[in-house]
C-alpha cells in the first residue's frame, strides 16, 4: 500500500470514529445509559448535596431532557450517571465522549463553538463582583491594589484582564480551583473580591454561614448566554435536546423550574438565592436560540 493510500485509509478510519462518537442517541440506546456532566458549586445552576447527589436548575432541566430522550428512544429505563466536571476539564470530557451532556454553568461563545455545541440558551448571565458588605467596594475601579479571586478556566479571567488593561486598574488575581474555592478566598479574607457569574455569586452567598456579610456590587462586566453543552457535529442529539427545552419554554415549565431554584428556599440550608429571571433570560425563553456571547456584545 502506497503512502497516499495509507493516508486515505487513516483519514477514513478517523472520520468513522468521529461519526460513531458523535451519534449520542445510538450510544444511549445501545448502552441504556447516559453520562451527565455536573458541577459541585455552580450556584443554583448545578451543585452537590454530597454522597453523589447533584441538584440545581440546569441539573433538573437536563434530567427532564433525558426523560424525553428515553421516551423518544423507547427505552424502558435509562441509567443516568453523574460525572463531576470542572471549568478546566468540562470541554475535553464532552469532546472525548466521557460526558454526553454537560449541565453546569458554561458560557456559549464563538471560541467554544469551534470545539463543542450548545443547546438553546436557558439563562443569560451577568458577570458581577461579590465583596464583603463592610468592604466599601462598589465598583471595579475600587479594586486597584486589591486581591481579586476568580475560578481557573472561566471566561471571567479574560474579563478581568481586559478591564485591568483598559481601565488602568491594577489588582492581583488569585485563582480558585472551583467556585466554592474562589468564594472561600473571599470569605476567609484572602481575596477582597470574587468576580464571577451573578447567579454563582448569589448561590454561594446564599449558602454562606452569614449571607448578610456579602454583597454583589458594581457594574455588569459582561452579558453571557449560558447553555447546556453537547458534542459537535451531532445534529440528531442536539435536536432532541433543543426540542425538549423549547417545549418546556413554551409551556412555562422552564420558568417554574427557575422559580424553584432561584426564588424559593433550596437545600441544604433552605436558603433563598433571590434571583428573578432578567429581561434577557426571558427573551431567550420567548425566542429560543443558541447565539454565542459575541451576539450580545454592545
Amino acid at each position: 500500500m502506497n503512502k497516499k493510500s495509507m493516508w486515505l485509509m487513516a483519514a477514513l478510519m478517523a472520520l468513522g470514529t468521529t461519526a460513531a462518537q458523535a451519534d449520542t442517541l445510538k450510544k444511549i440506546k445501545d448502552s441504556g445509559s447516559v453520562t451527565m456532566g455536573v458541577r459541585e458549586s455552580s450556584g443554583a445552576l448545578s451543585y452537590t448535596l454530597g454522597n453523589g447527589k447533584f441538584v440545581g436548575y440546569h441539573v433538573e432541566l437536563c434530567e427532564r431532557v433525558l426523560a424525553d430522550v428515553q421516551r423518544q428512544l423507547g427505552l424502558a429505563s435509562l441509567n443516568v450517571k453523574y460525572q463531576p466536571v470542572t471549568s478546566q476539564n468540562r470541554i475535553p470530557l464532552v469532546q472525548n465522549g466521557t460526558v454526553d451532556i454537560e449541565c453546569g454553568s458554561t458560557t456559549n461563545n464563538a471560541t467554544r463553538q469551534k470545539d463543542v455545541a450548545f443547546a438553546v440558551t436557558t439563562f443569560v448571565e451577568e458577570v458581577r463582583i461579590a465583596v464583603k458588605a463592610n468592604s466599601g467596594i462598589t465598583s471595579i475601579a475600587q479594586l486597584n491594589g486589591k486581591k481579586v479571586a476568580t475560578t481557573t478556566g472561566t471566561t471571567s479571567v479574560q474579563l478581568l484582564r481586559r478591564h485591568e488593561r483598559a481601565g488602568g486598574v491594577n489588582f492581583d488575581e488569585i485563582f480558585g480551583k472551583d467556585h466554592a474555592d474562589s468564594f472561600l478566598l473571599l470569605e476567609s479574607g484572602r481575596a477582597d473580591a470574587f468576580v464571577m457569574d451573578g447567579s454563582i455569586l448569589a448561590g454561594n452567598i446564599a449558602r454562606a454561614k452569614n449571607p448578610a456579610d456579602f454583597r454583589i456590587v458594581g457594574e455588569v462586566l459582561s452579558v453571557e448566554p449560558i447553555g447546556i453543552m453537547l458534542r459537535r457535529d451531532d445534529p440528531a442529539f442536539k435536536k432532541a435536546v433543543d426540542d425538549s427545552l423549547v417545549a418546556m419554554m413554551k409551556s412555562g415549565e422552564v420558568a417554574k423550574i427557575w422559580n424553584k431554584w432561584f426564588e424559593q428556599p433550596i437545600p441544604p440550608a433552605n436558603a433563598r438565592v433571590g434571583l428573578p429571571p432578567n429581561d434577557a433570560t426571558r427573551a431567550a425563553w420567548a425566542q429560543p436560540n443558541d447565539r454565542p456571547a459575541e451576539a450580545y456584545a454592545k
